[in-house]
């Protein structure tokens, strides 16, 4: 879309001096005082009317200065261009929603809350970091479930990670199924580097792939594969609902297959973490980050024309007619 821009617009400033001109310009001096030897002298005076060019003069050279001003400013028309190549990283969120990830063992912002909260958040801030990678999200519990394809439109990606919520699956842990999801949306891809990152706090125990079998599969792919387990080691307290409906916390006993996710991340030549807080969390996230760096490759292109000189033509044409009307005789 074309648009104007100056080069030089701080010098816009000096339009300001144009109306204190004006002003000082139009001020009123002392009335002028004449002696006439007769008054029928002073009303033929009176009576013919004569035109004054001098208001017309100060606007012409008011005008001409208001366009050398911009024209000093170097107004250009026309529009950039700027293309952003993808850095070549395809990048597979996997997260866990099954019921374990209401725990309320994190804290954001100095008060208890949920993991999948925590986890959100955190993943948030990753996606931005990584503003030229395609990166995609699966959610799993009892099965996974697509809820956005690789893509660059990471606006679109951070309201389907803000849509994640606990229940919206059939309860469960595929672990297994989650890292399938993830290397069937990966292996078709040419990008030089392909990662899933699988964040889960609990242990395998649905699907129709066994946890070992799908890193396997990844590996073969030559797909990495980050495993994070989230949680306190031993009890996380619980929101659980009685037989009325109504809201109360137990202590649930913590339960990771931190076995199996190590040997996930070390066959498929990632690595293994363990977040127990949201610090902890935070971290993780940042050296994964690091350790998968990209480069970015911008190409920028700009396509203005100069106004300069049309400026200064139109203010030499008011100067032109100043000098005219200045040196006529007005009758």
């Amino acid at each position: 879309m074309d648009s104007l821009r100056f080069v030089h617009p701080e010098l816009l400033w000096l339009l300001l001096i144009l109306p204190v001109l004006a002003f000082l310009r139009g001020r009123r001096g002392s009335a002028p005082a004449l002696v006439f030897s007769s008054i029928s002298v002073a009303k033929e005076i009176a009576g013919n009317r004569k035109v004054n060019p001098g208001r017309i003069l100060a606007w012409l050279r008011l005008a001409a200065l208001g366009l050398l001003i911009v024209a000093m400013a170097r107004p250009q028309w026309g529009n950039t261009k700027t293309e952003v190549e993808a850095s070549g990283i395809d990048i597979l969120l996997a997260v866990d929603v099954s019921g374990s990830m209401q725990a309320m063992d994190f804290k954001l912002k100095g008060r208890n809350v949920d993991r999948l909260t925590v986890v959100k958040a955190v993943v948030k801030k990753f996606i931005e970091e990584r503003p030229n990678d395609r990166i995609g999200l699966v959610a799993f519990a009892g099965r996974p479930y697509m809820v956005c394809p690789l893509t660059l439109d990471h606006d679109w990606l951070q309201l389907r990670l803000d849509s994640l919520q606990t229940g919206m699956i059939e309860d469960g842990t595929a672990i297994g199924s989650a890292i399938v999801a993830g290397v069937n949306r990966l292996r078709d891809q040419e990008a030089k580097s392909r990662i899933v990152i699988l964040l889960t706090d609990g242990v395998n125990n649905s699907g129709k792939a066994a946890p070992l079998t799908a890193a396997e599969a990844a590996e073969t792919m030559k797909i990495k594969v980050y495993t994070i387990g989230a949680g306190k080691r031993g009890v996380a307290p619980m929101p659980v609902k009685d037989q009325f409906g109504r809201k109360r916390m137990i202590r649930a006993q913590v339960d990771i297959d931190e076995k199996t996710l190590g040997e996930i991340a070390e066959m498929t030549g990632a690595r293994y973490f363990r977040a127990t807080d949201t610090e902890s969390l935070e971290k993780i996230y940042e050296e994964i980050n690091a350790m998968e760096a990209t480069t970015r490759k911008i190409k920028h292109f700009d396509r203005y024309r100069e106004l300069f000189s049309w400026l200064v033509f139109a203010a030499l044409i008011l100067l032109g007619v100043e000098l005219f009307v200045s040196r006529r005789r007005l009758p």
